[in-house]
Protein backbone atom coordinates (compact mmCIF):
# COMPACT_ATOMS: atom_id res chain seq x y z
CA UNK A 1 0.00 0.00 0.00
CA UNK A 2 1.42 3.04 -0.98
CA UNK A 3 2.23 5.90 2.03
CA UNK A 4 -0.15 8.84 2.06
CA UNK A 5 0.51 11.86 0.85
CA UNK A 6 1.19 14.70 3.09
CA UNK A 7 0.96 18.00 1.88
CA UNK A 8 0.67 21.86 3.35
CA UNK A 9 -2.25 23.90 3.01
CA UNK A 10 -0.91 27.41 3.81
CA UNK A 11 1.07 28.04 7.17
CA UNK A 12 -1.34 26.37 9.41
CA UNK A 13 -2.83 23.74 8.01
CA UNK A 14 -1.60 19.96 6.20
CA UNK A 15 -4.00 17.78 4.46
CA UNK A 16 -2.75 13.55 4.73
CA UNK A 17 -4.36 12.32 1.62
CA UNK A 18 -4.91 8.24 1.50
CA UNK A 19 -6.02 8.29 -2.27
CA UNK A 20 -7.86 9.93 -4.93
CA UNK A 21 -11.05 7.38 -5.25
CA UNK A 22 -14.30 7.05 -3.11
CA UNK A 23 -13.40 4.11 -1.19
CA UNK A 24 -14.83 2.46 2.46
CA UNK A 25 -11.38 1.85 3.03
CA UNK A 26 -9.80 5.14 2.27
CA UNK A 27 -12.12 6.54 4.27
CA UNK A 28 -11.37 3.91 7.28
CA UNK A 29 -7.94 5.24 7.04
CA UNK A 30 -9.34 8.58 7.56
CA UNK A 31 -11.27 8.46 10.13
CA UNK A 32 -8.87 6.12 12.02
CA UNK A 33 -6.14 8.78 12.01
CA UNK A 34 -8.68 11.36 12.52
CA UNK A 35 -9.84 9.01 15.93
CA UNK A 36 -6.19 8.60 16.75
CA UNK A 37 -5.35 12.56 16.41
CA UNK A 38 -8.38 13.25 19.29
CA UNK A 39 -7.51 11.14 21.56
CA UNK A 40 -3.98 12.02 21.51
CA UNK A 41 -4.06 15.58 21.28
CA UNK A 42 -0.76 16.51 20.01
CA UNK A 43 0.58 20.18 21.10
CA UNK A 44 -0.28 22.37 18.66
CA UNK A 45 -2.77 20.54 16.36
CA UNK A 46 -6.33 22.41 16.62
CA UNK A 47 -8.55 20.97 14.59
CA UNK A 48 -8.95 17.68 12.38
CA UNK A 49 -11.47 17.61 8.98
CA UNK A 50 -12.11 14.23 8.03
CA UNK A 51 -13.25 14.11 3.53
CA UNK A 52 -13.61 11.04 1.76
CA UNK A 53 -9.89 10.05 1.43
CA UNK A 54 -8.11 12.96 3.14
CA UNK A 55 -7.86 14.25 6.27
CA UNK A 56 -7.35 18.07 6.96
CA UNK A 57 -4.89 18.97 10.38
CA UNK A 58 -5.39 22.54 11.37
CA UNK A 59 -2.69 23.69 14.00
CA UNK A 60 -0.69 26.47 15.40
CA UNK A 61 2.50 26.77 14.18
CA UNK A 62 3.69 28.70 17.23
CA UNK A 63 3.09 25.77 19.32
CA UNK A 64 4.67 22.83 16.50
CA UNK A 65 6.02 23.33 13.07
CA UNK A 66 5.36 21.45 10.20
CA UNK A 67 7.89 19.06 9.65
CA UNK A 68 7.94 17.74 12.87
CA UNK A 69 3.74 17.52 12.59
CA UNK A 70 4.34 15.64 9.36
CA UNK A 71 7.10 13.49 10.77
CA UNK A 72 4.70 12.84 13.67
CA UNK A 73 1.59 11.72 10.83
CA UNK A 74 3.89 9.54 8.87
CA UNK A 75 4.71 7.33 12.04
CA UNK A 76 1.00 7.10 13.12
CA UNK A 77 0.35 6.55 9.04
CA UNK A 78 2.75 4.04 8.58
CA UNK A 79 1.07 0.93 9.93
CA UNK A 80 -2.82 2.08 9.96
CA UNK A 81 -5.45 0.01 9.51
CA UNK A 82 -8.90 1.38 8.22
CA UNK A 83 -11.27 1.78 11.26
CA UNK A 84 -13.49 -1.34 10.81
CA UNK A 85 -16.34 -0.61 13.08
CA UNK A 86 -19.52 1.07 11.54
CA UNK A 87 -21.05 3.76 13.30
CA UNK A 88 -24.41 4.40 13.91
CA UNK A 89 -26.79 3.27 11.44
CA UNK A 90 -30.20 5.81 10.60
CA UNK A 91 -33.43 5.28 8.78
CA UNK A 92 -34.51 8.85 7.81
CA UNK A 93 -37.78 9.07 6.49
CA UNK A 94 -38.42 10.33 3.35
CA UNK A 95 -41.57 11.76 1.14
CA UNK A 96 -40.46 11.26 -2.77
CA UNK A 97 -41.50 13.26 -5.95
CA UNK A 98 -43.89 16.01 -6.64
CA UNK A 99 -43.26 19.12 -4.55
CA UNK A 100 -40.94 17.27 -2.64
CA UNK A 101 -38.22 16.43 -5.20
CA UNK A 102 -38.73 18.18 -8.01
CA UNK A 103 -36.41 15.81 -10.24
CA UNK A 104 -37.83 12.66 -9.55
CA UNK A 105 -39.52 12.05 -12.86
CA UNK A 106 -36.39 13.73 -14.95
CA UNK A 107 -34.10 11.01 -13.37
CA UNK A 108 -36.54 8.72 -14.04
CA UNK A 109 -37.12 9.52 -17.44
CA UNK A 110 -33.35 9.56 -18.51
CA UNK A 111 -32.53 6.11 -16.94
CA UNK A 112 -35.78 4.74 -18.75
CA UNK A 113 -36.95 3.65 -15.37
CA UNK A 114 -40.69 4.50 -13.27
CA UNK A 115 -40.83 6.90 -10.84
CA UNK A 116 -41.88 4.41 -8.38
CA UNK A 117 -38.61 2.16 -9.48
CA UNK A 118 -35.88 5.32 -9.08
CA UNK A 119 -37.47 5.65 -5.69
CA UNK A 120 -37.20 1.34 -4.69
CA UNK A 121 -33.40 2.00 -5.98
CA UNK A 122 -32.78 4.89 -3.78
CA UNK A 123 -34.56 3.39 -0.80
CA UNK A 124 -33.34 -0.11 -1.40
CA UNK A 125 -29.36 0.74 -0.53
CA UNK A 126 -27.24 1.61 2.47
CA UNK A 127 -25.41 4.21 2.47
CA UNK A 128 -22.28 5.16 4.24
CA UNK A 129 -21.52 9.07 5.48
CA UNK A 130 -18.13 9.61 3.91
CA UNK A 131 -17.87 13.17 5.38
CA UNK A 132 -20.12 16.16 6.76
CA UNK A 133 -19.44 19.40 4.62
CA UNK A 134 -20.04 22.34 2.70
CA UNK A 135 -23.08 23.38 4.94
CA UNK A 136 -23.26 22.72 8.76
CA UNK A 137 -24.36 18.90 8.42
CA UNK A 138 -24.48 18.59 4.99
CA UNK A 139 -23.85 14.51 4.77
CA UNK A 140 -22.22 12.94 1.85
CA UNK A 141 -23.04 9.54 1.40
CA UNK A 142 -21.33 6.48 -0.65
CA UNK A 143 -23.61 3.91 -1.84
CA UNK A 144 -25.71 4.90 -4.80
CA UNK A 145 -27.02 2.29 -7.22
CA UNK A 146 -25.14 2.79 -10.57
CA UNK A 147 -28.10 3.26 -12.35
CA UNK A 148 -29.53 6.45 -10.84
CA UNK A 149 -25.54 7.91 -11.37
CA UNK A 150 -27.10 11.39 -12.81
CA UNK A 151 -24.62 14.21 -13.93
CA UNK A 152 -25.35 17.14 -12.04
CA UNK A 153 -27.92 20.17 -13.48
CA UNK A 154 -26.57 22.48 -15.87
CA UNK A 155 -28.17 24.67 -14.22
CA UNK A 156 -27.77 24.87 -10.36
CA UNK A 157 -30.69 26.15 -7.97
CA UNK A 158 -30.04 29.28 -6.00
CA UNK A 159 -31.58 27.19 -3.24
CA UNK A 160 -32.89 24.05 -2.52
CA UNK A 161 -35.43 23.49 0.79
CA UNK A 162 -33.46 21.95 4.01
CA UNK A 163 -33.36 18.21 4.66
CA UNK A 164 -33.71 17.79 0.68
CA UNK A 165 -32.31 14.32 -0.56
CA UNK A 166 -30.68 14.57 -3.53
CA UNK A 167 -28.08 12.48 -6.01
CA UNK A 168 -25.17 14.23 -8.26
CA UNK A 169 -23.30 11.85 -10.06
CA UNK A 170 -22.44 8.82 -8.25
CA UNK A 171 -22.98 10.53 -4.61
CA UNK A 172 -26.37 11.03 -2.94
CA UNK A 173 -26.53 13.42 0.28
CA UNK A 174 -29.01 14.52 2.93
CA UNK A 175 -28.71 18.79 2.86
CA UNK A 176 -29.23 19.65 6.25
CA UNK A 177 -29.88 23.52 5.90
CA UNK A 178 -31.48 25.68 2.45
CA UNK A 179 -28.63 25.91 0.29
CA UNK A 180 -27.35 26.74 -3.18
CA UNK A 181 -27.38 22.93 -5.17
CA UNK A 182 -26.72 21.56 -8.21
CA UNK A 183 -27.43 17.82 -7.23
CA UNK A 184 -31.12 16.48 -8.53
CA UNK A 185 -33.75 16.56 -5.87
CA UNK A 186 -35.42 12.91 -5.79
CA UNK A 187 -37.72 13.84 -2.58
CA UNK A 188 -37.09 15.59 1.18
CA UNK A 189 -37.28 14.42 4.69
CA UNK A 190 -38.57 16.44 8.10
CA UNK A 191 -35.33 14.90 9.88
CA UNK A 192 -33.41 18.22 10.91
CA UNK A 193 -30.07 16.54 10.67
CA UNK A 194 -28.20 20.09 11.99
CA UNK A 195 -30.48 22.00 14.68
CA UNK A 196 -27.99 24.49 16.47
CA UNK A 197 -30.16 25.00 19.63
CA UNK A 198 -29.84 21.38 19.78
CA UNK A 199 -27.15 18.82 21.90
CA UNK A 200 -25.90 17.21 20.13
CA UNK A 201 -26.23 19.86 17.19
CA UNK A 202 -25.48 17.58 14.48
CA UNK A 203 -27.45 14.46 14.24
CA UNK A 204 -24.93 12.59 11.17
CA UNK A 205 -21.80 11.50 11.46
CA UNK A 206 -18.60 10.30 9.25
CA UNK A 207 -18.54 6.58 9.48
CA UNK A 208 -22.47 6.65 10.48
CA UNK A 209 -24.86 4.65 7.75
CA UNK A 210 -28.19 5.67 6.53
CA UNK A 211 -31.15 3.78 5.08
CA UNK A 212 -34.13 5.74 3.44
CA UNK A 213 -37.65 5.19 4.05
CA UNK A 214 -40.27 6.30 1.88
CA UNK A 215 -43.63 7.89 3.16
CA UNK A 216 -46.58 9.24 1.51
CA UNK A 217 -47.48 12.77 0.85
CA UNK A 218 -49.83 13.23 3.39
CA UNK A 219 -47.60 12.59 6.85
CA UNK A 220 -45.63 15.42 6.11
CA UNK A 221 -47.50 18.06 7.87
CA UNK A 222 -47.30 15.92 11.12
CA UNK A 223 -43.85 14.71 10.70
CA UNK A 224 -42.67 18.01 10.35
CA UNK A 225 -44.09 19.27 12.80
CA UNK A 226 -42.97 16.43 15.29
CA UNK A 227 -39.14 17.17 13.69
CA UNK A 228 -40.08 21.46 14.77
CA UNK A 229 -41.11 20.27 18.66
CA UNK A 230 -38.07 18.49 19.20
CA UNK A 231 -38.57 14.66 17.88
CA UNK A 232 -35.47 13.45 16.37
CA UNK A 233 -37.76 11.33 13.82
CA UNK A 234 -34.64 9.39 12.09
CA UNK A 235 -34.58 6.01 14.10
CA UNK A 236 -31.91 3.97 15.14
CA UNK A 237 -31.27 0.71 13.62
CA UNK A 238 -29.25 -2.29 13.99
CA UNK A 239 -26.55 -2.93 11.12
Amino acid sequence: MQAPKILPCGDSALSVEFGDSIDPDLNGKVLALDEILRAKAPAGVLETVPTYRSLLVHFDPTLVDYESLTKLLASETEALAPRNTVGQRWKIPVVYGDAFGADLDEVAQRHGLEPKQVIDLHAGAVYRIYMIGFMPGFAYLGGLDPRLATPRRTQPRAKIPSGSIIIGGVQAAVASIECPSGWHLLGRTPVRSYAPERDPAFLLAAGDEVVFEPVDSPRWEALERAALAGEPLAERVKS
